[in-house]
């Protein structure tokens, strides 16, 4: 097992990583919108869900993967009225159509609307 982890892609607000390499998988935890070199999260879903993809492809990127190969992912929106919207944004990085979960939650970490996360081959 490896931990993946990069300054392009927000630190770990909490005790686990931004990402594991197994066996030629990758598993990505959670990403939320903070931009890394700021700490700011941007306004509005469509901003929000470009940061979040954004984030995720700088951990497959430190893992030597990327956005081609990812085969899974996890969607959690603060706000299922969001859910076309969001769509939007995913659908430009996401481009392989991976397989994919998209759920709406109570709320997430920092009061953000949306958070994505993914698995990969190597």
């Amino acid at each position: 097992m490896k931990i993946i982890a990069t300054d392009k892609a927000p630190g770990a607000i909490g005790p686990y990583s931004q990402g594991y390499e197994v066996n030629g998988f990758l598993y990505t935890s959670g990403q939320i919108p903070v931009i890394p070199a700021t700490g700011e999260i941007p306004e509005g879903i469509a901003a929000q869900a470009e940061q979040s993809c954004r984030n995720v492809g700088a951990i497959l990127e430190a893992a030597g993967s990327g956005f081609e190969k990812v085969i899974k992912t996890t969607c959690f929106l603060a706000d299922m009225g969001d859910f076309a919207a969001f769509n939007e944004v995913y659908a430009q990085y996401f481009v392989s159509r991976p397989a994919r979960s998209c759920v709406a939650v109570k709320e997430l970490p920092k009061g953000v609307l949306c958070e994505v996360e993914a698995i990969a081959v190597k």
